[in-house]
């Protein structure tokens, strides 16, 4: 059987904006201007909570906040605003019905704290499509640690020998590298053209393109 796993943010949705407004709410809360632009910095967004709170500090000068005080505050705006602006990117629905019609299993695997990625799969309208899903917690590892993919693979019922990974930044690279699968990286994340660098197997430039080729990768 077939096994296609899906990084989330940045691969599955576009959640950037909701992640960037949790970050400077946290520094807003405590009498500080917004450091953080979603036009500018999505990349960052996508690298999680805290890389967020790491940039927002330096751009402030702050030397009265630590990032562990602020993270959880973080976590819990997020959860309260997460699908504000997050939208999933075009053709996503009708890529997984068709690779689920063709007989391929799919899957989750997220450094996303996994009841926040719960949430959003509910919310965004996915989850049903996917036999497993694991966030960032809900092993003693996560990616690039390729475990995090191994365990997520036999959950769904996979096959790690006719698994591909799908992602959007070097993390899914390295965690598809170590556990000997193919990679296809998203080319209209906030790497654009840039993402041919990290020489993925693939890239993916429409959701529309998906099945052709997952087939080039795992033929049937």
């Amino acid at each position: 059987m077939r096994t296609a796993i899906f990084d989330l943010d940045g691969t599955l949705a576009d959640t950037s904006a909701d992640l960037i407004a949790a970050a400077n709410a946290c520094f807003v809360g405590r009498g500080h201007a917004a450091p953080l632009d979603h036009a500018t910095d999505a990349l960052t967004a996508f690298r999680g909570g805290r890389a967020m709170l790491g940039l927002g500090v330096e751009r402030l000068g702050l030397t009265d906040l630590t990032i562990d005080e602020e993270y959880q505050t973080l976590l819990d705006h997020y959860d309260a605003h997460i699908d504000v602006h997050t939208r999933l990117y075009p053709g996503v629905e009708a890529a997984l019905d068709r690779l689920a019609a063709d007989g391929w299993v799919l899957g989750v695997c997220t450094n996303k704290p996994e009841w926040l990625a719960e949430t959003l799969l509910q919310k965004i309208g996915i989850r049903d499509r996917f036999a497993a899903m694991l966030g960032a917690d809900t092993l003693p590892v996560r990616k690039p640690d390729p475990e995090h993919l191994i365990e997520t693979v036999r959950r769904a019922g996979g096959n790690m020998a006719r698994t591909v990974l799908m992602g959007d930044t070097t993390t899914d690279r390295d965690t598809a590298r170590n556990a000997g699968v193919p990679v296809v990286l998203v080319g209209f994340g906030p790497l654009g053209a840039g993402i041919a660098e990290l020489k993925p197997d693939a890239i993916l430039t429409h959701y529309d393109e998906l099945g052709d080729l997952l087939d080039g990768l795992v033929p049937r």
